[in-house]
């Protein structure tokens, strides 16, 4: 799975990587510590509302980690939903309508996993690739708030999920799961709106090919989300 991760690009660095158009949203600080229910960058495609003839913009918007369907009740499922397994998202009534409509890509620097020792307890480990950014499939959804009014500018929140896959390469002896990373050469599919057939968009998804990420522990102290700081990210050795 993938319950935290690391954000440290600027917005000028994210625009620039994945060639994005517009930007909505303020700015969010260097993240080294994400945590379900924070706000996220994302990176998706969509019609401008105010010219649905237009042709999709790629944007870099603000969303929340953890998924709320269109059809939830309140905002209680959203804790649940901040993974999305590869395997089954193009079925599954919590993802299916995302997954064919509302795909995004999740910037990281990498992300945390936790490994179980031989004593029970467990280890954190950061895993990263050879770029900077990860580019982490995910998807996105607008739920409409039942509580505020129609023209309420929050009315729709916008929250989203990543997809995770089974772990193999140096990743598999850490945890099972892992993110799905989506090549640069997926880019364009995965955020293009105009491909909604879910056939077409799961065999996208069991194409993509096996990442190449280096693990290393580091310290306990990411097990709290209140810790955030640059020495997150610093290798056991070095920090000791």
């Amino acid at each position: 799975m993938c319950g935290r991760y690391a954000s440290t690009s600027s917005d000028k660095e994210l625009q620039s990587f994945f060639d994005t158009m517009q930007t909505v949203g303020d700015e969010l600080p260097p993240s080294y510590n994400v945590a379900p229910a924070q706000p996220v960058r994302v990176i998706l495609e969509r019609t401008p509302h105010e010219e649905p003839d237009a042709e999709p913009q790629r944007q870099l918007r603000t969303v929340t980690w953890g998924l709320l369907p269109a059809w939830a009740k309140d905002r209680k499922m959203a804790s649940k939903l901040i993974n999305a397994r590869s395997e089954t998202v193009t079925e599954k009534p919590s993802f299916r309508s995302s997954a064919s409509k509302r795909r995004a890509i999740i910037p990281a620097a990498g992300y945390y996993e936790w490994m179980k020792s031989e004593a029970e307890s467990k280890i954190p480990y950061f895993l990263h690739g050879e770029d900077d950014i990860l580019a982490m499939a995910g998807l996105y959804e607008l739920w409409p708030d039942p509580e505020l009014p129609e023209d309420d500018p929050n009315k729709w929140v916008w929250t989203c999920t990543v997809l995770t896959r089974p772990a193999t390469d140096a990743t598999g002896h850490i945890h099972d799961r892992s993110p799905l990373i989506l090549p640069e050469s997926f880019w364009e599919h995965w955020l293009d709106p105009i491909l909604t057939d879910k056939g077409e968009v799961q065999a996208m998804i069991n194409s993509v090919p096996e990442p190449h990420l280096e693990p290393y522990e580091v310290s306990t102290a990411v097990n709290s989300p209140r810790n955030n700081d640059p020495s997150l990210l610093e290798p056991i050795a070095e920090s000791m």
